[in-house]
């Protein structure tokens, strides 16, 4: 299992690196003039949400997710506003997410994720007494409530002998978990488990365990923005990311139980930049770290990715005073890190420094051991 950590009490981020935009779907997204149909440009069959349009099929998310049927690929189009929801994707049949973008915004050579999405799904549940740590989450998209199921200890929720959604995808939507600050627990925005899922020009925003990647989870995200400060990317499953902005905790998988994929996080040509609101003033140093072992199998690469000097030099650390070593079935890895916490003369010595013709073990293909079909490789990333 993988986490990532830092040092800082408010949120942490990484900027959006450059425009990028769906030539697929970007004439569904655009907001239309007055007298013409929301759904123009549209997939057949696009399911409208709204909380203000009439003409809408639905007013929440989950409506129109809970109206599809189990198989067969499905669009829903979701209309400016703030949905105060919890989105729970249990169909196996492919699905995509849609932020309406208005012309004048999603354009800017200047914006990122965080300027353009005028989509924003949140919920404000924490993490209480008696909870499992994926009932506090604003997305889920998994095959059952077992299977949502993070669990505790090294090793987490049992295995679960069934697989969920083969091609979950959303695009710029802003995922939101409001409970989160530093005087409650932990407060999730996604819980992907026995499931592909894929996002683009998103952003994630909390404050401790933002993002899981679940058991037999694979998850890919572009040019996007993730938000948090305490193991804020998480879990057992696969994940990589690119043109992204972050730092985090995972939990390596045991091939015998989860045979088929490397299980990992993988962090490629993005950035690691400390918040504008960060609070400096009640931590150490201040400064994060790349990652803690949530178990002795953890695997985190990071490649070719900028970092600001809010990065701890030693890069890694232990999980907590009960497990004060990390292992040398580990494995920590970089390549070119670069900028003010780029520096690797001082990581610890278990860590990887990459050669060139290493690195290109880590590519998408490598890492997934396969292209994968359910990436949208047309989305268009202009740095």
């Amino acid at each position: 299992m993988f986490a990532f950590t830092c040092a800082w009490l408010l949120l942490s981020t990484v900027l959006s690196l450059g425009r990028a935009l769906s030539p697929t779907h970007l004439p569904c997204q655009l907001q239309k003039p007055s007298g013409r149909s929301p759904t123009e440009g549209c997939a057949p069959g696009t399911i409208y949400v709204s909380q203000s349009d009439p003409r809408a099929h639905f007013s929440s998310v989950q409506q129109a997710v809970l109206s599809l049927p189990p198989q067969g690929h499905a669009t829903i189009l979701i209309g400016v506003g703030d949905y105060h929801e919890t989105v729970n994707v249990t169909r196996k049949g492919p699905i995509t997410l849609l932020g309406q973008l208005d012309s004048r915004t999603a354009f800017d050579p200047a914006g990122n994720a965080s300027t353009r999405n005028l989509v924003h799904i949140w919920d404000n549940k924490f993490v209480q007494v008696g909870m499992d740590d994926a009932q506090s989450a604003v997305l889920l998209v998994a095959p059952s409530f077992n299977a949502s199921l993070i669990g505790a200890g090294p090793t987490g929720a049992p295995l679960q002998p069934l697989f969920g959604n083969v091609d979950f995808k959303a695009y710029n939507i802003d995922f939101e978990n409001r409970a989160a600050n530093f005087s409650i627990s932990q407060a999730l925005v996604t819980d992907i488990s026995y499931a592909n899922a894929s996002f683009y020009g998103c952003t994630f925003a909390s404050y401790q365990d933002t993002w899981y990647t679940g058991r037999n989870a694979s998850t890919y995200v572009v040019d996007s923005i993730i938000y948090g400060q305490t193991d804020y990317l998480f879990g057992f499953g696969t994940a990589y990311a690119y043109a992204t902005n972050l730092i985090l905790s995972w939990k390596g998988t045991n091939l015998t139980d989860a045979p088929g994929n490397r299980y990992g996080a993988y962090i490629s040509n993005s950035r690691i930049i400390r918040s504008p609101d960060a609070n400096a003033t009640t931590v150490t140093d201040g400064r994060c770290f790349l990652g803690r072992p949530w178990n002795d199998l953890a695997t985190t690469v990071y490649l070719r990715t900028f970092m600001d000097d809010s990065v701890n030099p030693a890069g890694w650390t232990p999980f907590d005073s009960a497990r004060p070593v990390i292992m040398n079935t580990t494995f920590y890895a970089e390549y070119h890190s670069y900028g003010p916490g780029g520096n690797v003369s001082d990581r610890i010595p278990l860590e990887h420094i990459l050669t060139e013709q290493e690195a290109k073990d880590f590519t998408i293909e490598s890492v997934f051991l396969e292209r994968p079909t359910w990436i949208d490789y047309s989305y268009s990333y202009q740095p």
